[in-house]
């Protein structure tokens, strides 16, 4: 048996998930529109759980069609790694690392290889700020994306982990029938 480094996760399919040494054979949809969907974005301070699933598929509507498979699935890293709150985030770039590999192997196996990455960026913060709007409490003083995107005038009403799931896997499909 070939030696890896790091340790392994079991993932949602029971499978092993290498974290330091992710292969392609490894990512499974199932299992990051699963693991998303259990994932609360804003760390879990929002008023009501919404999930990096349902947060997912939003941004993949916001981005132009070509760009919106990898809209769908530009945190799908987070479904083996969790997820860092930003703040934090950028004190860390060995974890940075090891979330652009395993982006990259997740875009590998789903066939991308084009990302407009500002695109992308941009509808993740307009769905920033309308989930700003929508699900936090009123900010003590405003976030640096505030002062630069519009929310979007639809009101996000958040749903359960099991219909979050349902709705990645569902836009998924579209997606990849579309291509």
């Amino acid at each position: 048996m070939e030696k890896r480094p790091g340790d392994w996760s079991q993932v949602f399919t029971g499978k092993q998930f290498w974290t330091l040494d992710p292969k392609i054979e490894e990512v499974d949809i199932k299992d990051i529109a699963h693991s998303l969907a259990l994932q609360c974005r804003f760390n879990g301070h929002c008023e009501k759980f919404y999930s990096i699933a349902q947060h997912s598929v939003l941004v993949s509507k916001i981005v132009s069609k070509k760009y919106a498979l990898a809209g769908l699935l530009h945190d799908a890293s987070e479904a083996y790694i969790g997820d860092i709150v930003k703040p934090l985030k950028k004190f860390l770039p060995n974890f940075k690392k090891i979330e652009l590999r395993i982006e990259n192997i997740i875009l590998e196996k789903f066939g991308i290889k084009e990302v407009n990455h500002a695109e992308i960026k941009k509808a993740d913060n307009i769905a920033l700020v309308t989930e700003m709007r929508d699900l936090m409490k009123e900010p003590p003083e405003k976030w640096n994306e505030d002062r630069f995107f519009e929310p979007l005038s639809e009101k996000i009403i958040p749903m359960n982990p099991e219909e979050s799931e349902k709705e990645f896997l569902k836009r998924f499909e579209e997606l990849q029938t579309e291509n």
